[in-house]
């Protein structure tokens, strides 16, 4: 179900309702010379959220114009989708839209703004995981103005979980040994883990003394999540399963695994 995100209390601080409410795509509204020249999101790194745990992030907002940028008028908002009715799929709102400005010089000044994103309120379902738009707007002290529909992108992914275990163990010299696990991620509709399934992840090892991982095969998890592989015991170390990702879940590796090898 899409929710109707309101803005009440907030209009009087300046005319939020075309930075607020999402339009189709469209091009940057702007008068004079002023210019918005960087918009970065939780400093660069997608946003990882878990079931239940609220994420507290900044956007950081650059404009520039002749006549200097005029503090507490620059302000971000965030969404997943603008939806044809007007309303905002997933929209994020700064704690305080006055913001803390810096001034870089005369004419260019930064604001940065702390959002939270709650599992439980903005996600709203499992299809918003993926990219993310920022709306930036700023204001000039000689009344210049300029709102940037896309002024930024950033991921918001489902937080992910990976196990393993290796067995038997102790385990003799080239025996064989069993190597277990699950990939599981958020589910934002019953607020759970739950498996992930067919992804290919890397089984890997690292040898006693040795200070990284080496890849020994890919292993697909099944429709639960879950993976089991087989591979030779041929020294001490340690065992793990690695996932690279994909664009709503970030990449994750298992604590590893010891296997002692007599």
């Amino acid at each position: 179900m899409y929710h109707r995100t309101t803005v009440a209390g907030l209009a009087g601080a300046f005319a939020l309702t075309a930075l607020v409410i999402p339009a189709g795509a469209r091009a940057d509204d702007f008068s004079g010379d002023i210019r918005i020249t960087k918009v970065v999101v939780n400093g660069g790194k997608d946003i990882v959220l878990g079931t239940t745990a609220v994420k507290t992030f900044t956007i950081a907002v650059t404009a520039t114009d002749d006549s200097g940028i005029e503090t507490g008028r620059t302000f971000p908002v965030m969404w997943h989708t603008p939806l044809p009715n007007g309303d905002a799929h997933g929209l994020v709102m700064p704690d305080d839209i006055a913001g803390s400005c810096v001034r870089q010089s005369f004419t260019t000044t930064t604001c940065t703004y702390t959002l939270k994103i709650d599992p439980r309120v903005h996600p709203q379902d499992n299809t918003t995981a993926g990219t993310w738009t920022v709306r930036a707007h700023a204001s000039a002290n000689d009344g210049d103005f300029i709102t940037r529909d896309s002024a930024a992108k950033v991921k918001v992914q489902r937080a992910s979980r990976l196990t393993v275990n290796a067995s038997p163990e102790p385990v003799k010299k080239n025996k064989t040994l069993t190597v277990t696990g699950a990939l599981t991620r958020a589910n934002w509709v019953t607020h759970t883990y739950g498996g992930y399934a067919e992804q290919p992840v890397m089984l890997q090892f690292k040898k006693k003394g040795a200070t990284a991982y080496k890849t020994l095969k890919t292993v697909r998890t099944d429709s639960k999540g879950t993976l089991r592989t087989t591979t030779k015991a041929t020294a001490d170390g340690h065992f793990r399963y690695s996932f690279a990702g994909t664009t709503t879940t970030p990449a994750v590796a298992a604590a590893g695994d010891h296997v002692d090898v007599r």
